[in-house]
């Protein structure tokens, strides 16, 4: 069965979603990408991105490339990436400036969700399946809890960090911007961007593309061969990354980067507790509302599955 243009509308939405969440240092694209159903085709695809595609497209042409690359799928998701990195990014940074208790309630919700979510797709449960879910909540929670290092713009350290940032970006819980920003790089990333400096993006780019193709390999090969121990651990990273979306906060150091602040290091306190208005009763309810998206859309998921294009 192939897919049709709605499917891949669908999927442009998904890497909207996507997009809009890598942008924000504490939201994970790759959560989105779970929650959303594509995660797998997502990690398969890229990993089946290798030198015999050249070798099947002079044997047997374009098309047989495209497909076996899945390439419909790879345009559908990154278009969408690409829109909400230009347009959904200002409406998500307008609403963490100015609400930033309601919009973090929010992925509050969907988070605890999505745990749910990927927990219910672990067929047996044992204490190996449990110790991999609580390794992968402590490595989650000793990351998002790391003092940022110091900035640092050598090409050979923004390759790497454009690397890390990508390996973190598709994984669920763990956020691309954060990472960046952990190591120090997110300055030297948000300014190249801002000035169009060519030279700096393209070796932040060629680090993403290395750390992408190789990662997802490693993945794909830990969902083939430890299928159970690898949704736990990915479970555990979730888990372990709420603490950096808890909706009240005292924050206790910043930085400026260009025309934006960084939260460099917070706290999370009880809404009673919270130095400002917490908005508790409307916190709540999008909580609710969060939690609910996931329900629905896993609903509507399961109602009418989606069929890859190729098995990568």
């Amino acid at each position: 069965m192939q897919r049709s243009f709605l499917d891949y509308l669908k999927i442009t939405f998904k890497g909207m979603a996507m997009g809009a969440a890598d942008v924000v240092p504490g939201v994970s694209g790759g959560t989105i990408a779970f929650i959303s159903g594509i995660y797998e085709e997502l990690i398969s695809t890229i990993s089946g991105v290798n030198p015999a595609l050249l070798t099947i497209w002079k044997e047997d042409g374009f098309s047989a490339m495209w497909k076996k690359l899945n390439g419909n799928f790879i345009i559908a998701l990154f278009t969408g990436i690409l829109i909400s990195i230009f347009t959904v990014m200002r409406l998500a940074n307008y609403l963490l400036e100015n609400h930033p208790v309601l919009i973090w309630s929010f992925f509050f919700g969907l988070v605890i969700a999505s745990i749910w979510f990927v927990a219910k797709q672990i067929p047996k449960w044992n204490w190996k399946i449990i110790l991999a879910l609580v390794i992968g909540a402590g490595v989650a929670f000793y990351i998002v809890s790391l003092p940022p290092l110091a900035a640092n713009s050598s090409y050979t350290f923004l390759f790497f960090a454009g690397a890390i940032a990508v390996c973190a970006m598709i994984l669920p819980g763990i956020s691309g911007a954060f990472i960046l920003v952990l190591l120090g790089a997110y300055k030297s990333v948000t300014e190249a961007a801002h000035d169009f400096d060519i030279k700096i993006l393209g070796i932040i780019g060629l680090g993403a593309v290395f750390g992408l193709l190789t990662f997802s390999k490693v993945l794909k090969w830990l969902f083939v061969h430890y299928s159970s121990i690898t949704l736990a651990v990915l479970t555990g990273f979730i888990a372990g990354s709420l603490n950096k979306i808890w909706p009240w906060k005292q924050v206790l150091e910043t930085a400026i980067y260009g025309d934006k602040e960084v939260i460099l290091k917070d706290a999370s306190v009880l809404p009673w507790n919270f130095d400002g208005d917490p908005q508790t009763l409307w916190a709540v309810l999008l909580m609710l509302a969060g939690f609910l998206l996931i329900i629905i859309l896993e609903a509507v998921a399961t109602k009418n599955p989606e069929i890859p294009d190729a098995a990568n």
